[in-house]
C-alpha cells in the first residue's frame, strides 16, 4: 500500500501533507465519464477510457454499487449512476444560495411575464440549471440540478459569458470547441464576441433558436459581491410568445430578477449594464 502522507522538512521540523488517495481517484473518475449521451458503460469500456484493469474497475464498480452510487443493468450487466447521487444532487441544489435568494424572484417572473423561469450556476465551462418556475405553478420547491447546458449557445450561458473578465473569456473560447444544436447557433469565436458585447451593453443576452429549435429565451446574469457573474436566470417561451413578451417589458422584468437575486448574494450596485437594464434605459 503506497503511503498517503509526504514528508518535507522545513527548519529542522517535519512536515506532513496529504496527498491524493489513488482510488478515490480512480472511482471519481469512473463516475465522471457518465452523461446524458453514456448513461450506461460496461466494465470494458470503463477500462479502456482510464486505461485501468478489468480487475479493477470491476471492484471499483461494486465498492461504489454498494453504497449506492452506481446500479447495474441485470441484463446487459452495465453500470449507470445510481440514486444516492440523485439525493444529493437534491440536497445541494436546496441549499444552493441561488436557489434560495432565488425561488421568490424567479416565480414572479415567471408569473408577471408568463413564461418559464430557470436559475443557473456558472459551474466548469458551462451553464448548470439549478431550479425550473413554470407559468401558474404553485408546486412546492422541488430542487433538481440538471440539465447542464452550452454556455456559447444559450441565453443563461451568454449572459455569464458577456460579464467575465477578458481573460476568463479568452480561456472559455479556446477550450470550448462550438459545435452546431441548430442551423441558428453561433459557431463562429467573432460572431459570438460580437453577440457577447450586445449583451454586456443592455444587461441582458438572447438565446434565438441557438440551443433548442422552437425555444426563444433571454437571460440576465446573477452577480457576486466582486460583480463577477455567479450564474443567470432566465425566461423561455416559444418565438411569438417571446416576441409579445419583450415588446410587454419582459426584458425589463428580467433584469429586475435579476439584480434582486445578486442584490441579496452581495452584489454592490455599480454594475452600469445591470442597473440601465433594471431601470429600463438599455434598448430592447
Amino acid at each position: 500500500m503506497s503511503n498517503n502522507i509526504e514528508h518535507n522538512h522545513c527548519n529542522g521540523f517535519p512536515l506532513t501533507r496529504p496527498m491524493t488517495i489513488q482510488s478515490l481517484d480512480r472511482a471519481l473518475n469512473i463516475l465522471s465519464l457518465f452523461s446524458t449521451a453514456r448513461p450506461w458503460l460496461g466494465v470494458t469500456e470503463i477500462g479502456k477510457a482510464l486505461r485501468l484493469s478489468k480487475t479493477t474497475v470491476h471492484n471499483l464498480a461494486k465498492t461504489l454499487k454498494k453504497h449506492g452510487y452506481l446500479e447495474q443493468d441485470p441484463a446487459t450487466r452495465k453500470y449507470g449512476l445510481g440514486l444516492r447521487l440523485h439525493e444529493l444532487g437534491s440536497t445541494l441544489a436546496g441549499s444552493l444560495p441561488i436557489n434560495r435568494f432565488g425561488i421568490s424572484p424567479a416565480r414572479t417572473l415567471a408569473r408577471k411575464t408568463g413564461l418559464t423561469a430557470r436559475l443557473a450556476l456558472w459551474d466548469r465551462g458551462s451553464a448548470l440549471v439549478t431550479l425550473n418556475i413554470f407559468p401558474g405553478s404553485n408546486a412546492p420547491f422541488m430542487p433538481q440540478l440538471g440539465p447542464r447546458v452550452p454556455a456559447y449557445c444559450s441565453s443563461l450561458g451568454k449572459a455569464i459569458l458577456a460579464f467575465l473578465s477578458e481573460d476568463d473569456l479568452d480561456r472559455y473560447l479556446k477550450e470550448t470547441q462550438m459545435r452546431a444544436y441548430t442551423p441558428n447557433t453561433i459557431t463562429d469565436r467573432e460572431n459570438l464576441l460580437s453577440d457577447l458585447r450586445i449583451c454586456r451593453e443592455r444587461g441582458w443576452a438572447m438565446d434565438r433558436e441557438e440551443y433548442l429549435q422552437g425555444m426563444v429565451c433571454a437571460g440576465a446574469p446573477v452577480l457576486g459581491t466582486e460583480g463577477e457573474p455567479l450564474g443567470a436566470v432566465s425566461m423561455s417561451g416559444g418565438p411569438e410568445k417571446m416576441k409579445t413578451s419583450l415588446k410587454r417589458g419582459a426584458a425589463q422584468e428580467l433584469a429586475a430578477c435579476a439584480l434582486e437575486i445578486s442584490l441579496q448574494l452581495g452584489y454592490e450596485p455599480g454594475c452600469r449594464e445591470m442597473n440601465a437594464a433594471a431601470t429600463g434605459s438599455a434598448g430592447l
